[in-house]
């Protein structure tokens, strides 16, 4: 997803294994969408390393958010003769003619984190519980303005990924299964009337997109009522709505931030959740799913049944993928330091 941009050189990385392992059990190709989000930087490097710890050759290539980049990296990719290709697609409707040749060269593909669509050839995917995500999402909302308890109404505006991501319609549909019932009541009131992933969605996960339409919706809504909360679903939107929101005045004592969500635990949104801005994000600790998916590919190298646990829910429109699924947590003020401290994510003095 989108984030904060982290000044990385572009091209290819190709890691060889540890001088330790006798054995090379082969190439391994990853393709990660891009380097200006801290979490695909993560999510690269530990894919690699425990690639490297079980003997493998990792070629992990970034694309910089270029759909066009990311196919021709893949084209490049298959020629190398990889085993697997791990793909966190950009676009996951764009990869079915190059994954066509993958599949005639006996290639094995994972989809990470991110559906392929359209294509039979996609073997497996890994990813969190991406609807639990938004059910988060919308139960942080829903527990923070007690709306159980029968208060409100409150002013909410909503936003979504974007529209390229099979992920972002799971994570708004989660979240507006606990919030709509409360729109349908009147507890809830979107002032701008804009729901629904056509009118709310974020392309390419930009925050200056964000912003720029929080600007707007505050301009158009709020210049004599008060926005008591804005579903984010990831970071680096929320940060750019955090902005627009501090532009006109929120987050003083006589005008408090509304409850803002956000996803993936970044540190400039940690440290906002710190600073009474941000009200929560979602963990989803990539190196676990890294280390997933390269149990997955092992499993499948070495013919052992491949661990799944979810066969029924990521239908890609032309066949469901079997998946893995791994559980995010909530996080906000009250347990920052036992989740991302103490899991070793992130040090303490990272975040204050």
């Amino acid at each position: 997803m989108k984030k904060h941009v982290i000044g990385m050189l572009l091209g290819v990385a190709t890691i060889m294994p540890y001088t330790s392992h006798a054995a090379d059990k082969g190439l391994v190709a990853i393709s990660m969408p891009t380097k200006s989000s801290s979490r695909w930087i993560s999510d690269g490097n530990s894919m690699v390393k425990f690639l490297q710890d079980r003997g493998y050759k990792a070629d992990l290539q970034y694309a910089e958010d270029d759909i066009p980049n990311q196919l021709a990296q893949i084209e490049n990719m298959i020629t190398k003769g990889p085993k697997v290709l791990v793909i966190a697609a950009i676009d996951g409707t764009t990869l079915s003619d190059a994954l066509a040749k993958a599949a005639s060269k006996g290639i094995k593909v994972i989809a990470y984190d991110r559906l392929i669509k359209g294509t039979k050839n996609v073997d497996y995917y890994a990813t969190f519980d991406n609807f639990q995500v938004g059910v988060i999402q919308g139960g942080y909302i829903e527990k923070a303005l007690h709306l159980k308890e029968g208060k409100g109404p409150f002013n909410i505006e909503l936003f979504g990924g974007s529209p390229d991501d099979n992920n972002a319609f799971f994570f708004y549909n989660g979240a507006m299964s606990v919030l709509k019932p409360y729109i349908d009541k009147g507890k809830l009131v979107v002032r701008s009337k804009q729901m629904g992933m056509d009118k709310v969605s974020t392309l390419r996960w930009d925050g200056a997109v964000a912003q720029a339409r929080m600007d707007n919706l505050l301009s158009a809504n709020y210049t004599s009522a008060r926005l008591d909360a804005v579903l984010s679903p990831y970071d680096g939107i929320s940060i750019g709505i955090l902005s627009s929101l501090k532009g006109v005045g929120y987050g003083t004592p006589k005008q408090p931030m509304p409850v803002v969500t956000g996803q993936d635990a970044e540190l400039p949104s940690v440290k906002s959740i710190l600073a009474k801005e941000q009200s929560s994000t979602v963990f989803k600790d990539t190196r676990v799913l890294a280390k997933v998916t390269v149990g997955m590919i092992d499993s499948m190298l070495s013919g052992k049944p491949v661990p799944v646990n979810d066969t029924k829910t990521y239908n890609n429109g032309v066949k469901v993928v079997p998946s893995y699924l791994l559980k995010p947590v909530s996080v906000d003020i009250s347990n920052w330091k036992p989740v991302l401290v103490g899991s070793g994510y992130y040090t303490e003095s990272q975040i204050q």
